[in-house]
């Protein structure tokens, strides 16, 4: 028998949303009270951060309007250009905004609701395997990670991403009880449609789970193979009709690929979102090249003042637990849940990780709330089956090391920023190390100070990281950047929270400008950028044109094509000078229209916007 044993037969096969029978009678209001927690952290005051980024929001709000926006995830109602990501996470949005009308919480409800759900699949995949404490404190460590209060409050395509691996992860824990086919196939429907959500991204936890479901599924090698293979056509097909559609679709009544230069979703899913998220390679992109980059590369990526304070305050507790729960399971069964179970997170943190320590692309502090759900449940899982254990040398001192190093690395992640909840600091490393010493000789302790050393630690591991969630959730975020974490003030100067490509709404004359005679146009105005396209589109709700997509390195429109609008009627207004953001590759068709315009016709300024009316 292994010293990290899995839960009873019974106890695993049991119903995990309901509770089971042996469960004892804390489990359901427990994770009642976890999932009412999440819900208020997650809900609260949440209208605060606006449009969030404003960017999906105007193609949510299209959606709203048209059909074809919402299957295609364009950016106007008129279809000129698609976002530069696949749609799934668009089509939750638009269609939230169709039912409650077009506004900030019909845009960021679902997300929160999708950070619920997330958790409460957390805790069934981990309870399945481990028990219902291991299952409530990976939720609970999920839902106090930061990078995760923010993606669940905001509007990008991450938090959809986290909901569909984490079902997915699920899925293969069921398939690995009875080797399954149908819930391995299930698993890699979640994950193709979280393809549909982010692209490439998605199929990082595809190694972790063929493996465990390889080592571990309760079934001949033959089958495995044949298991994993229907799996795998599964991911496939729920990932690849979309493409296919879009593929077949004729490009002259569609909108165009935002974020390719070809007008090719293969390309921007195996290019600019895929491949060259990895090399850098990435056309069109602005810093993403061979020459450029997005910041240093290497291991303690993860640990840098960008990303750290978003992910970094449980990662060296989840090493320690991977590396504890291997070693102690190294003599168990080839079909032991346990280890599998490790397997699937550990292989899921390990790979992404990776990946995003050494990725020479596009790559963003938020990316890391992939990681969360898997360090959430490798801590949950190894520090329950270390507790259990605690009579052993062995397992009680690895769970004082995860204490000690987890005060520890909160401790230094907070001096990073001195000025905000000065002392807490030292406390949790004051408090954390005293608990590492005392967990070490837990099993020789009364009954009374055994619960106070349990309860004790569990608040020093979890402080750090959940005052930072806690401040995360307080702050509106706005923008195509958000970060985590308080907002400071340092002289005037605003730091952290917040977000960057923020996306300002017109003044009132402008915006009734643009709705003036819109019905009329096709395009009440065209600008250049994503970003600024998407305010004027909000502030007046008539369709506007991206020129050159997010970036403006989209050759999308041609000038070509652009003059043919303008000779049609089809433009009523270009709003401003052609500003954009320019990299060292990618189409100059946007430059060349905005050059055009400024030639061919006279300006006019509206709440400080340059303003060229086209039909004149």
């Amino acid at each position: 028998m292994t010293l990290l044993a899995s839960r009873d037969e019974a106890d695993r096969t049991a119903p995990p949303a309901r509770g089971a029978p042996a469960d004892p009678r804390w489990v359901r209001p427990s994770v009642a009270t976890l999932l009412l927690a999440t819900a208020v952290l997650y809900l609260w005051n949440l209208g605060e951060s606006g449009w969030a980024n404003a960017f999906y929001s105007a193609a949510a709000q299209a959606g709203s309007v048209s059909w074809k926006a919402l299957f295609f995830g364009s950016s106007d109602a008129a279809n000129a250009i698609t976002v530069d990501k696949t749609p799934a996470a668009l089509w939750v949005m638009s269609l939230s905004a169709r039912l409650f009308g077009v506004g900030s919480w019909s845009v960021l409800v679902p997300q929160a609701l999708m950070g619920v759900g997330s958790v409460a699949l957390l805790f069934a995949a981990v309870r399945r395997t481990s028990g219902p404490a291991a299952g409530l404190l990976a939720g609970t460590v999920l839902a106090l990670t930061p990078a995760a209060a923010l993606m669940f409050r905001f509007n990008n395509p991450d938090a959809l991403l986290v909901l569909l691996l984490t079902a997915g992860a699920y899925c293969v824990v069921r398939a690995l009880e009875k080797a399954s086919p149908r819930w391995l196939a299930l698993a890699g429907v979640a994950v193709g449609f979280g393809f549909l959500a982010k692209m490439l991204q998605a199929f990082l936890v595809l190694p972790a789970f063929g493996l465990a479901y390889l080592i571990a599924a309760p079934t001949s090698v033959g089958r495995r193979l044949l298991h994993l293979i229907g799996a795998l056509g599964a991911t496939l097909l729920s990932a690849g009709w979309y493409l296919a559609v879009v593929a077949s679709w004729p490009a002259a009544d569609r909108p165009y690929i935002g974020g390719s230069q070809e007008n090719s979703l293969w390309e921007l899913a195996f290019g600019y979102n895929g491949l060259g998220r990895i090399t850098g390679d990435e056309v069109g992109s602005v810093g993403g090249n061979p020459n450029g980059g997005w910041g240093g590369t290497g291991w303690d990526r993860l640990f840098g003042s960008e990303m750290a304070g978003g992910i970094a305050w449980l990662l060296p507790a989840a090493v320690v637990a991977l590396a504890a729960g291997l070693w102690f399971t190294r003599h168990a069964p080839r079909t032991d849940r346990g280890r599998a179970a490790l397997i699937v997170w550990g292989g899921w943190f390990l790979v992404t990780a990776m990946v995003f320590s050494y990725m020479g692309g596009i790559i963003h502090a938020y990316y890391t709330i992939a990681l969360a759900p898997a360090v959430a449940a490798l801590v949950g899982i190894a520090s329950t089956q270390l507790w259990r254990a605690r009579g052993n040398p062995a397992a009680a001192g690895t769970l004082s090391a995860g204490i000690g190093l987890t005060a520890l690395t909160a401790y230094l992640l907070l001096s990073r920023q001195p000025e905000w909840l000065p002392g807490l600091s030292i406390a949790i490393l004051v408090a954390g190390l005293l608990c590492a010493f005392l967990a070490f000789f837990v099993s020789r302790l009364p009954d009374v100070a055994r619960r106070l050393v349990t309860v004790g630690a569990l608040v020093t591991v979890l402080a750090g990281t959940g005052a930072y969630t806690v401040a995360t959730a307080a702050t509106p975020h706005s923008g195509a950047l958000p970060s985590a974490g308080p907002e400071i003030d340092r002289g005037g100067l605003r730091m952290g929270g917040g977000g960057l490509l923020g996306t300002s709404l017109p003044g009132d004359d402008l915006a009734a400008l643009i709705r003036q005679d819109s019905a009329k146009y096709t395009w009440a105005a065209a600008t250049v950028g994503s970003n600024n396209a998407a305010g004027y589109q909000l502030g007046s709700g008539a369709p506007v044109m991206a020129v050159g997509g997010f970036n403006g390195t989209d050759p999308a429109p041609t000038l070509e094509r652009f003059q043919e609008y303008v000779r049609n009627g089809q433009i009523h207004y270009f709003l401003g000078e052609g500003m954009m953001m320019r990299g060292e590759t990618g189409s100059d068709a946007a430059e060349r229209i905005a050059g055009w315009v400024a030639e061919t016709y006279r300006p006019a300024t509206v709440d400080g916007v340059t303003v060229y009316d086209l039909t004149r």
